[in-house]
């Protein structure tokens, strides 16, 4: 008996299907997406409007500045999207949980997700709790819409995607992957405008390398990222489980 293994694809919800797959088509992931290592579906919502017009949006309940996207035809539009059971649909939104490398690990593993781009004001609260989508923000700060969010996500899935990189260990070793952020990188020529390669590097003892790769590492994460050394520091103060033979 044959299986056949299940192709990651990324189904996008947008007023603007035409921005897909844009940066999505090159580099990396473009050569993925030309290759079919994954899959990528960008459906307009407007195609979900039942009036002449093919409205979409309404002004908000209780007054206001701006438009709020429809509960109903958002909710037909991912009802008509027909996805499979199982599969994550996410909404870019800057009031959403920060999205961390871990929860991009999760995706990357499953079969992909339906991603809601919103746009306007935002998008009718009903449709969020009858649809159950999982409000997803890539920092705090506010964006036309949600086309470029759901691209950098969809990115970050698509590179730890099997076969996208070259080598299988390339995302192992960078930033978030261990909590921290990733070393400082160096490479030819030896000397740069006075600045020389660290000699540690050029040592060939790779102990002492990744002991000044980690310390790097460490420096760094304290400096830039105080949020993330905290939570490190807490967890390694964590007992750890034991099972008494």
């Amino acid at each position: 008996m044959t299986v056949t293994a299940t192709i990651w694809r990324a189904t996008v919800l947008t007023l603007f299907p035409e921005m897909f797959p844009g940066p999505l088509g090159a580099s990396l992931a473009g050569k993925a997406l030309a290759t079919g290592l994954w899959e990528l579906e960008a459906q307009d919502i407007r195609d979900s409007a039942t009036d002449r017009h093919r409205s979409v949006d309404d002004t908000p309940a209780g007054g206001g500045p701006g438009m709020v996207l429809r509960a109903d035809v958002l909710a037909a539009a991912i009802d008509g999207a027909e996805i499979a059971p199982g599969r994550p649909r996410l909404l870019m939104s800057p009031r959403g949980r920060p999205l961390t490398q871990s929860r991009v690990v999760e995706l990357a593993g499953g079969s992909g997700p339906l991603i809601v781009c919103g746009r306007f004001e935002g998008i009718d609260q009903r449709v969020i709790e009858a649809r159950g989508l999982e409000e997803v923000s890539l920092g705090d700060y506010v964006l036309s819409g949600g086309e470029i969010a759901a691209m950098a996500l969809i990115d970050a899935c698509v590179r730890l995607l099997p076969g996208v990189m070259g080598k299988p260990d390339s995302g192992l070793d960078e930033s978030f992957s261990d909590g921290l952020l990733e070393y400082p990188q160096y490479t030819r020529p030896q000397a740069f405008e006075g600045r020389p390669i660290p000699e540690i590097l050029l040592s060939g003892d790779h102990a002492k390398i990744a002991a000044w790769r980690q310390a790097e590492a460490e420096a760094l994460t304290r400096a830039r990222r105080p949020d993330l050394w905290a939570a490190r520091k807490a967890s390694q103060k964590r007992p750890k489980n034991t099972t008494d033979g």
